[in-house]
């Protein structure tokens, strides 16, 4: 046994990677390769960093592509120059017959690997990190806008909206509507006194006004206060998917949805009469005060807008 080890230490080790292509890269100098690709590995990760940071800094968007294509490139570059350079040569070839290697052969293939391993090998694990690391940036990178683009939940914004007692309607200038100034068949968008602003009030206050008589008007059982002189208020968002439902066909007098033509019969609480709205429109309850003002008697008694999930489609 010491014969073969005092053999295999006399083999040169520059000899057996000459003979033996397998131990051999493409590149030169492998270590100043393995740094370069390292540096782009480096330079992927933190272009990866920098489009979260243009994300959340709501930058222009050219900076959003910029980040992302230049990190996918060098980590793509990186990868090839990898494959190409610090790879062992080929083609290989397999001779058909078996060529066992003798002892001495064994042990000095062996002691040519251990000697290399001090210093590509860890360098290598090194440049496997750095890969994996901006493999995992740019899954974070790719994750983040995805979730904050889905926006918060609706929680109770679609179930409450700013009507309460005794708010006057108001049109998108804030002017109050009076009880005479529409005639039969008008109609027009009003809001909650304060919240006809958009930066104040939120979608769901949006509530068509129309007057359909001179007399109290009742849609259903139980609304017989609820339109006086008249005057129903609906809501404006669409239970479909939240559209305006903006338009009045005054003879059927029938509201209608410009996204996907669900139509409502204005007279029967709104009930859908066409298309794929799934529940009729909410109706706002009114009343008239001593001034001559239209306002509310509540606000809306069911939620508006299309079903969801966090209430179950209702």
């Amino acid at each position: 046994m010491s014969d073969v080890t005092e053999h295999a230490s006399a083999v040169s080790i520059s000899s057996v990677r000459a003979d033996d292509p397998h131990l051999l890269p493409a590149a030169k100098h492998p270590e100043r390769v393995e740094k370069v690709i390292g540096g782009l590995f480096l330079l992927g990760i933190a272009s990866f960093v920098g489009f979260v940071v243009v994300y959340f800094l709501d930058a222009p968007a050219w900076t959003y592509g910029a980040t992302l294509g230049f990190g996918l490139f060098v980590m793509g570059v990186g990868q090839v120059a990898w494959g190409k350079y610090l790879m062992p040569r080929g083609p290989f070839v397999e001779e058909r017959h078996e060529m066992a290697s003798t002892e001495i052969e064994r042990t000095a293939f062996a002691a040519a690997i251990v000697e290399r391993g001090g210093g590509t090998i860890k360098r290598r694990k090194v440049l496997l990190g750095l890969m994996g690391g901006g493999v995992g940036i740019f899954s974070i990178a790719a994750i983040i806008p995805l979730l904050r683009s889905f926006g918060p939940q609706p929680k109770q914004t679609l179930d409450k909206t700013n009507w309460t007692k005794g708010s006057f309607l108001v049109d998108n200038t804030g002017r109050r509507i009076s009880a005479g100034e529409l005639a039969i068949g008008s109609i027009v968008t009003v809001f909650p006194e304060g919240f006809q602003n958009s930066d104040e009030g939120q979608a769901v206050d949006q509530t068509v006004l129309i007057r359909l008589s001179n007399e109290n008007f009742t849609t259903e059982k139980g609304r017989e206060t609820w339109g006086p002189r008249g005057y129903l208020a609906y809501s404006k968002v669409c239970t479909h998917l939240g559209c305006p439902v903006g338009l009045y066909e005054q003879q059927l007098q029938l509201l209608v949805c410009p996204c996907h033509q669900s139509q409502f019969d204005v007279a029967n609480g709104c009930i859908p009469v066409f298309g794929p709205a799934p529940r009729p429109l909410p109706q706002l309850p009114l009343y008239i005060d001593t001034d001559g003002y239209l306002r509310s008697q509540s606000g809306y008694h069911q939620a508006v807008g299309p079903g969801f999930w966090e209430r179950n489609g209702k």
